[in-house]
């Protein structure tokens, strides 16, 4: 196969190219790459890490590809941009287009993914990319009698022991998305498919997933739906869905008058506490237009739901509205990004577990440009280094959105591909500065490893190991997990 790795698709304007940085005393933001017409543009998901250290992700257009609708970047910690892979660059858009999701790494060292659109049947692909930029298609949506298996896959996808797992926003046995498992060797199992009732406004388990699934560390995987639920057709979902296919409703949104509870989920994560923590897009006891600002919410494993915050509290909506998914930090807080504030072109914010909010950054601080980019919509992550690292759809340097890193002064730490796994399985730990480590243990029994390169180490669960904190110890230091790694049976 072609590898469509291009040449670096850096600035060519010197003055251009060198990263910037924007200073508070509390924070510090860099904006790291502009991207233009042939890298890509309105990047969308969460920037992954890699093996090497640079951090990935994808734009829902732009690119070099024959209809510039889509691309896959990486960029280093240093801020020079590559153009990995271009979307529609195989016959009648086969490979796919337009993906809108985050890329996930697996332990075999490649990523995966998906693209919305196109296709071998129009309705979407999941693909595999190595490093190097080579793409295969595992699976076309689509596929089966009346679209059966769904179709228009959303955000991103988890891996599971025995596969990748992920929604898609439609088509499915009753046109209103499915949760499905897809495993190596391609093979579709829809686990889900919501709206049984065949009528869009009786829709008890929700309708249209759209903020992909996490698994949770009982082993069950988690997700969102944008819409239905036992109060109507407007509030949205929060499910638990098990390995085999058994989905049980936990919230439904608008439960409270005027959805005062939140409308419109776009996501989970799960804390250190075990609770869950998300955001809707619409929904709050403040105004948007009659629709609501959105709010940022606590939820039990037990389904039950406390609102942290209701966005656009203050005059002007200066700590935004309409929130993105959010994440957790290793200072313990949650970390998100909104548009309004107080430029109106975006927001990066904190809020402690408990609901205290602080509005961190505020795009478009220039009062006739934006060249630190504008409307970061799709939340920031926080990589080894420390550091959070999200991207903007619009304006930078050439108009086309930028990647940006912010730093709020906390240490390195490592992080595991796949963040579960038996005994015996290799996994990938990802980190900086890993030449000379000494030791590697799961929750203090030792484990056998290999140093691959400063950033990457490859070991395998020990016998004995339970679930906890993955430790390493290299020649600078100790470095734990930024979250417990699960044992599974």
């Amino acid at each position: 196969m072609r590898n469509f790795r291009l040449a670096k698709m850096v600035c060519i304007v010197a003055a251009l190219c060198a990263a910037s940085a924007i200073s508070s005393p509390a924070q510090t933001l860099t904006v790291l790459a502009n991207f233009g017409v042939n890298s890509g543009s309105s990047p969308q998901g969460p920037l992954a890490q890699g093996v090497d250290g640079n951090l990935y992700g994808a734009t829902t257009f732009g690119g070099s590809g024959t209809l510039s609708i889509g691309s896959i970047f990486d960029v280093t910690p240093g801020g020079e941009l590559t153009t990995v892979y271009n979307f529609c660059s195989k016959k009648h858009c086969n490979d796919g287009s337009e993906p809108n999701s985050g890329l996930l790494l697996a332990a075999d060292g490649n990523f995966y993914g998906l693209a919305s659109s196109s296709g071998l049947y129009g309705n979407g692909t999941m693909f595999r990319l190595t490093p190097a930029g080579n793409l295969t298609t595992i699976y076309n949506f689509c596929s089966q009698t009346n679209c059966a298996d769904g179709g228009y896959p959303e955000r991103w996808l988890a891996q599971g022991t025995n596969g990748f797992y992920g929604v898609t926003g439609g088509w499915g046995a009753y046109g209103f998305g499915t949760v499905f498992v897809i495993n190596q060797a391609g093979t579709l199992t829809t686990l889900h498919s919501f709206c049984p009732s065949r009528d869009g406004s009786n829709c008890p388990d929700g309708r249209n997933p759209q903020g992909g699934l996490i698994q949770a560390s009982n082993g069950n995987f988690y997700g969102t739906t944008n819409e239905g639920g036992v109060n109507g057709y407007q509030g949205g979902t929060i499910f638990e869905i098990t390995p085999a296919g058994q989905l049980t409703t936990l919230y439904s949104f608008c439960s409270k008058a005027n959805c005062a509870d939140g409308a419109t989920p776009n996501g989970l994560m799960q804390a250190a506490n075990g609770n869950f923590y998300g955001a809707t897009y619409a929904g709050g006891t403040t105004g948007c237009n009659g629709n609501g600002c959105g709010t940022i919410f606590e939820m039990t494993a037990a389904g039950k739901l406390t609102t942290l915050y209701t966005f656009c509290k203050k005059s002007g909506c200066v700590d935004g509205w309409g929130p993105s998914t959010i994440s957790q930090g290793t200072d313990g807080n949650l970390y998100g990004t909104s548009v309004g504030g107080t430029f109106g072109q975006g927001t990066i914010f904190r809020i402690t577990p408990s609901g205290e909010f602080t509005s961190l950054y505020n795009f478009c601080t220039s009062e006739t440009s934006c060249p630190e980019g504008r409307l970061p919509e799709t939340g920031v992550s926080q990589a080894t280094d420390g550091n959070f690292y999200g991207t903007t759809v619009a304006d930078g340097a050439y108009g086309y959105g930028t990647v940006f890193s912010l730093s709020m002064g906390l240490g390195p730490f490592v992080k595991t591909a796949p963040a579960a796994a038996r005994i015996g399985t290799k996994i990938i730990i990802l980190g900086n500065n890993l030449t000379g480590t000494t030791s590697v243990s799961f929750n203090g029994t030792a484990a056998a490893f290999t140093v691959a390169s400063d950033t990457e180490i490859t070991a395998t669960v020990p016998g004995g190991a339970t679930t906890g904190t993955v430790q390493v110890v290299t020649l600078g230091g100790t470095l734990n997990s930024n979250v417990s790694f699960r044992v599974t049976k």
